[in-house]
């Protein structure tokens, strides 16, 4: 979700929901509340398909229920793609502004407006050691695009681009 540019705001295990079964008080506390940009909000359980029990499933409609009168949106998730997984988690490492600088930033955006490899477009901008993290953060932001992110773990071969709509 804080790959998601338009997610604003994220708090873990925010608050606890009580209700009576029929046969005992339950309680459950939803893994994640989500603030979008457009001031929506959102509730997010996460559970993998395979590991959901008759009791979880109750509590996942209770809790449906409850943002359906908050008018906020639920959703379930289970596993996430074990390669979008690796390269979010290796961008984030390059997600502080220290890693954006100019003007490597702006010929990155230069030489991405075409598509290319990622080391040889690195190598284009100048040295890589100074613009691999820049490219990395411009990633990490959206600004430039894998063809994607699910296809393969990021390396000197993935084909980037600028992002729709960046300095176009």
């Amino acid at each position: 979700m804080d790959f998601d540019p338009s997610v604003v705001g994220i708090s873990s295990q925010p608050f606890w929901l009580h209700w009576h079964d029929g046969e005992r008080e339950r309680r459950h506390a939803p893994d994640y509340f989500v603030r979008r940009a457009d001031g929506s909000a959102m509730v997010v359980d996460v559970r993998a398909d395979d590991r959901i029990e008759p009791k979880d499933a109750e509590a996942f409609e209770v809790t449906r229920l409850v943002c359906a009168q908050a008018e906020w949106r639920f959703e379930r998730l289970g596993i996430p793609d074990a390669v979008l997984l690796a390269n979010v988690r290796w961008l984030s490492r390059y997600r502080h502004p220290r890693c954006l600088h100019d003007p490597a930033a702006t010929r990155l955006r230069e030489t991405f407006a075409t598509r290319g490899p990622l080391m040889a477009g690195a190598d284009a901008a100048g040295d890589r050691l100074s613009t691999l993290p820049v490219l990395f953060h411009l990633l990490w932001l959206q600004e430039l695009t894998p063809e994607d992110m699910t296809a393969e773990l990021l390396g000197p071969r993935t084909i980037v681009h600028l992002a729709s709509g960046v300095g176009r």
